[in-house]
């Protein structure tokens, strides 16, 4: 099925593959939340809840795939909060009709609270483990966190965008010059295994705590990409932030505050990136439907004035608690 797409992906090619390696549905499926995969919840025979996630083609390389489950397995071995996925025949990656597939258990739970101190140093603690982990071994097939991907290759697929004639000009200037002074201040130091896309989006929370629930942007980069993220509103605020994060994160691994001086940068490759992302994935019926605002011409002066200000970000001085600097 060299092509393959997602419009082919019927229920009842869903229901063959699951049955094909004895996941047998008593239910129906219900959609799950997930533009990049297809994901679906489903109950057994015995009422029990999984969730299956069939694999965009040719996002990934089966290597890679296995990589992310393996991790995801090695940390889940730890007692690491992570939702890993099952063990069937001794594998936990599955194909049917070269199509691939995972099947977990399901886990619910709340949104991650981001002005929730408590939560957030809790969620310290938890990076911090993984990242313990993380830093015993190196990705093999896993792709590292780079500016030739998140921009050099991010600016090309922007160049294939419907930007109008008025804006061009505009957009890509502002662009470069983000690109170029991203380049030259992103230089990083130690990289170990991250969780890679670590936002409240991928984190649920019950009583006993935090949780994973994906691991299928993981790769190699500095412990400061699975932080980040978690940081919100002025710099007072994200300083508070910070300080609960760290006092967590180092019960388990030790930060290195020079990587502080990365954050706009990391901030400025995932926003370019997004970007990128929505234009390359736009001929999806998926993200016409959930991403409406995308590519009119509101969206992309957003985006023009968004750099400008991310471009000022990137000249102003790196947070800093002052320690270990």
């Amino acid at each position: 099925m060299a092509d393959f797409s997602f419009q082919d992906l019927s229920p009842e090619f869903i229901l063959d593959a699951l049955e094909a390696h004895g996941f047998y549905v008593a239910s129906g499926l219900l959609p799950l939340n997930s533009y990049e995969n297809r994901v679906y919840q489903f109950h057994d025979d015995d009422r029990v809840k999984y969730v299956t996630k069939f694999y965009r083609p040719k996002r990934w390389s089966t290597e890679q795939i296995q990589e992310e489950h393996d991790f995801a397995l090695e940390l889940a071995d730890a007692e690491v909060p992570v939702v890993a996925p099952l063990i069937r025949d001794g594998q936990s990656l599955f194909c049917y009709r070269d199509v691939y597939f995972a099947v977990f258990p399901c886990r619910g739970g709340r949104i991650f609270e981001v002005d929730n101190l408590d939560q957030l140093e809790w969620m310290g603690r938890f990076v911090g483990r993984i990242h313990a982990i993380g830093s015993q071994k190196s990705f093999v097939h896993r792709p590292t966190l780079s500016t030739e991907e998140f921009l050099i290759q991010a600016r090309a697929t922007l160049q294939t965008a419907e930007i109008s004639s008025a804006l061009q000009k505009p957009f890509f200037t502002v662009l470069d010059q983000v690109i170029d002074l991203t380049v030259a201040q992103y230089k990083p130091g130690k990289q170990i295994r991250l969780h890679g896309d670590c936002h409240a989006g991928n984190i649920l929370w019950t009583d006993a705590g935090p949780h994973f629930v994906d691991l299928d942007d993981c790769r190699t980069g500095p412990a400061l990409q699975d932080l980040w993220m978690m940081l919100n509103g002025d710099r007072q605020n994200k300083l508070l932030q910070l300080d609960t994060l760290l006092s967590g994160y180092e019960e388990f691994f030790s930060f290195e505050y020079s990587e502080l001086s990365l954050l706009e940068s990391l901030r400025s490759m995932r926003l370019i990136n997004y970007m990128a992302w929505l234009t390359k994935r736009w001929q999806d019926p998926a993200f016409v439907l959930n991403f409406p605002w995308f590519n009119t011409e509101k969206y992309w002066e957003e985006q023009v004035l968004m750099l400008k200000e991310q471009h000022a970000a990137m000249h102003e001085p790196a947070l800093s608690l002052n320690q270990g600097l």
